[in-house]
């Protein structure tokens, strides 16, 4: 949670295109639920034209009762039922391609502005780190959390999340169409959203842990690319080419098994859901002829509400998806935070004086330094060296 929380805080600069993008998307979700609405005169009244009343309800408001008619929706020179229909379907089509266009280049310019920020503090925490922090860290580990963490985190925020919010609102609003047309009917939905969301929480806690696995892996792939490829003279001069190949190829095994591993837990979430949509609309067909047949429900009605149900599916296993993605996100994150909360071992003291200007001399008295606490971790021992102001020297070690 603390996680997804430091995540929305960069967000909070670009409120106000996630703003725009969630209503447009939220009128594109009404819009996709509107066509189901169109079914019912499609087969009432279009294909049935003997039918005596000329006003083409469309659904009737729950709490007041109020029946909505086609006629209040598409302009008054229409008065031909399949016309009617046509016009508002694809009116209402033109609409939702319009702002589902809008929708998702705004959303995706506030995932992307986000990612951008978090990429710079992230580069800034790192490159001001101390050497200390580079010996402990390796280049893979740190590359791969700047370009392969960074990444994971980009798709979620950007493309998925647009999708995502498409697909809420669709689920929505479609939900609502079946919660019209089908009345008590639709409430046997109900029945599997505990497991659904049980389920989901599961796989997508597997998810993540493996996801992180799978980013530690290629970063070690990452690293061994580095140490060969910067340093080929020294491969070559000391004949270690195939004992540089067999590490390679023992990382990219490790990867491998770590990237079945996540594709095994990603990978259930859909059969899961494709179970539960067909034992759900198996149960409303049987339920739903009884209707039929008893005069409750017209056919028209019928065919609209089971195919809305059958609409509903597709967001539902998206989401499974979404939260997939969501937790790999997640996942990432954690290194990427981790490496922007590492302070250095040796830290600013509170309140230091500052120091003035350099005017004189620069003196090393009796000093020592380590990285770490090994006993090869030395590089300074004992040093006296006093260099004035305007003098050149040099320090040459035994390497040259």
């Amino acid at each position: 949670m603390r996680q997804l929380i430091r995540l929305v805080r960069y967000a909070l600069p670009y409120w106000w295109q996630i703003a725009c993008s969630v209503m447009l998307m939220a009128l594109v979700g009404a819009l996709d639920a509107f066509k189901f609405l169109l079914i019912r005169p499609i087969f009432d009244r279009v294909l049935n034209p003997s039918t005596g009343s000329k006003e083409i309800q469309l659904f009737v408001i729950p709490v007041t009762h109020h029946p909505v008619f086609l006629q209040q929706l598409v302009p008054s020179r229409f008065t031909n039922a399949w016309t009617m229909v046509a016009v508002a379907l694809v009116g209402s089509t033109v609409l939702k391609g319009v702002f589902d266009y809008t929708g998702t280049y705004l959303v995706n310019h506030a995932g992307f502005g986000m990612i951008t920020d978090l990429r710079d503090d992230l580069y800034n925490a790192i490159l001001r780190r101390s050497a200390a922090f580079f010996s402990k860290h390796t280049t893979g580990t740190l590359l791969s959390a700047i370009i392969n963490d960074i990444e994971r985190v980009q798709y979620a925020m950007s493309t998925v999340l647009a999708e995502f919010l498409q697909q809420f609102f669709t689920f929505l609003s479609v939900a609502a169409v079946v919660v019209v047309l089908g009345g008590k009917l639709a409430w046997v939905l109900l029945l599997f959203v505990p497991v659904i969301v049980y389920s989901s929480r599961k796989i997508g806690s597997r998810v993540r842990t493996t996801t992180r696995q799978g980013q530690d892996k290629l970063a070690e792939i990452q690293n061994i690319l580095h140490e060969t490829i910067t340093g080929n003279r020294i491969v070559k001069a000391f004949n270690t080419e195939k004992w540089e190949i067999s590490r390679f190829r023992g990382a990219a095994r490790r990867l491998f098994r770590a990237n079945l591993r996540s594709v095994a837990a990603t990978a259930i979430s859909s059969p899961l859901m494709d179970i539960f949509g067909v034992i759900g609309i198996a149960l409303l067909l049987n339920l739903g002829r009884e209707q039929v047949k008893h005069g409750e429900m017209t056919p028209g009605i019928f065919v609209a509400f089971i195919t809305a149900v059958f609409s509903l599916y597709n967001p539902v296993r998206k989401f499974a998806q979404f939260n997939n993605n969501f937790q790999q996100a997640l996942g990432a994150s954690s290194e990427i935070f981790k490496f922007m909360d590492i302070e250095d071992d040796v830290r600013e003291k509170p309140r230091a004086a500052r120091l003035p200007a350099f005017s004189k001399t620069v003196q090393f008295d009796h000093v020592s330094f380590a990285y770490g606490d090994g006993a090869d971790a030395g590089v300074l021992h004992d040093i006296n060296l006093k260099v004035c102001r305007g003098e050149v020297m040099a320090i040459v070690g035994s390497s040259g």
